[in-house]
């Protein structure tokens, strides 16, 4: 999946959780996908619990965090 095909997963919208990054316009924020992750879960787990969500959200949310967390701005990017 490369950088622009991610992107066009997450969203930001100041009317949709306060602003934070999120899935699609829905109101999952990518911190919430990030925190499943870290609680073992595993994508078919999340996928299972939360059939709204597709494996190409998982991977995004992990892809926009990286970005995130390397320094580059992916805020403008962003839709």
């Amino acid at each position: 999946m490369g950088k622009n095909n991610f992107l066009d997963r997450i969203t930001i919208n100041p009317e949709i959780c306060h602003g934070k990054p999120c899935i699609r316009n829905m109101r999952w924020p990518v911190e919430v996908i990030i925190d499943m992750l870290g609680s073992e879960m595993s994508i078919d787990e999340i996928i299972e619990d939360h059939p709204e969500l597709e494996k190409e959200d998982i991977l995004a949310s992990l892809n926009f965090a990286k970005l995130y967390m390397s320094g580059i701005s992916v805020n403008q990017d962003v839709a």
